[in-house]
């Protein structure tokens, strides 16, 4: 019998692992044969604290400190890119991410395969930095167990029920008992509180795909600033030297391991080329990933409205790993009773009670 069992081997999962376990005893399953298998281990690992909706903008910035200790981040930069057809977005998401306008000149200095035909206006910010994401998992993964948890793979939950003593979870390897239940099952969060008997809140994946090109004409990449189309119609990254450039659709989906659409894929490349003087010729690789949101698109962290001890972690929807430091805190702060530093006004913002 463990104090807290946690579903969910993501990075909300393992942050929390890493949290809890001062607690009391954790156990966390899931249900893929290692951590980060979906969602986790798909993200274009960006930390822009300003960039997500506002809970997600307060996380990530409470995030910011253990980031920098953790050794994760490293200098990368953010670049907005406009054509003339996409002014009327521009200007607003320049405010909202706190960028700096910049020359069509300067913007084509910091990446020179920028069509200068194209590009009517461009913004910047050096205030964002690529995660190392299997850095910072694992260093979660061991902090967890060096403080006793345990971490278990391939263990899919088939159902839950209660008994008198508390939680009872089957999984694939055998029973798994717990005092509380934290369901961080990312895309397959609202199936899991079903099993527990909780109400689901409605939460639905999102399609995101990605490519990975070359470096465009044997360019040196490595300073390239992350780059976004204005309107989020395209975003491309540096990336162990190539580039990995992302249509950024939402595509509702089930859940399930998620791989890229070529349609969506080549849609999203022909923006991205509308925009650079190098075609793509080739794919070096593609994948696809889950951004799963609850009904308002803010995140749910807390305990259920109903269930008790049955605590809520989802809905990070692609935010996940620059807010996972600030969103374990908040979480664990509020499983073990105590003030989280954040007002009422932001505890009910993502609650899950404000959907009952």
């Amino acid at each position: 019998m463990s104090d807290f069992l946690i579903i969910g081997g993501g990075i909300a999962g393992v942050s929390l692992a890493a949290k809890l376990a001062p607690l009391g005893s954790v156990h966390l399953v899931e249900g893929e044969s290692h951590l980060a298998y979906h969602a986790s281990g798909r993200s274009a690992a960006l930390y822009e604290p300003k960039y997500g909706p506002p809970a997600i903008v307060a996380l990530s910035e409470a995030s910011d400190g253990e980031l920098r200790g953790a050794g994760v981040l490293s200098p990368r930069g953010l670049m907005l890119v406009a054509g003339a057809e996409d002014m009327a977005s521009f200007d607003g998401e320049t405010t909202a991410l706190g960028l700096d306008p910049i020359t069509v000149d300067e913007a084509r200095r910091l990446v020179p395969i920028l069509s200068p035909d194209a590009l009517h206006a461009a913004a910047y910010s050096e205030r964002a930095w690529d995660i190392d994401t299997d850095r910072l998992v694992q260093g979660y993964a061991r902090a967890a167990r060096d403080q006793g948890a345990t971490i278990e793979t391939g263990a899919q939950v088939t159902a839950i029920r209660r008994d008198a003593l508390g939680w009872v979870v089957e999984t694939a390897k055998g029973d798994r008992q717990a005092k509380v239940l934290i369901n961080a099952a990312g895309a397959w969060v609202d199936q899991v509180a079903a099993m527990a008997g909780a109400a689901p809140l409605g939460f639905t994946p999102l399609r995101r795909s990605m490519a990975r090109i070359p470096a465009p004409d044997g360019h040196d990449i490595t300073g390239w600033p992350m780059m976004f189309g204005s309107g989020e119609g395209w975003y491309a990254k540096p990336d162990a030297g190539a580039l990995i450039v992302s249509p950024a659709e939402e595509h509702g989906m089930d859940p399930h391991d998620a791989w890229a659409d070529d349609m969506v894929l080549a849609e999203g490349l022909a923006r991205y080329e509308a925009m650079v003087t190098v075609p793509v010729t080739r794919l070096v690789a593609s994948w696809a990933g889950l951004r799963t949101f609850s009904p308002d698109r803010a995140p749910v962290f807390g305990p259920d409205a109903s269930v008790p001890d049955l605590f809520w972690c989802a809905g990070q929807g692609g935010y996940g790993f620059q807010s996972a430091p600030g969103a374990s805190s908040f979480l664990a702060d509020l499983i073990a009773g105590r003030a989280t530093g954040y007002d009422a006004g932001f505890v009910k913002s993502v609650s899950p009670g404000r959907f009952a």
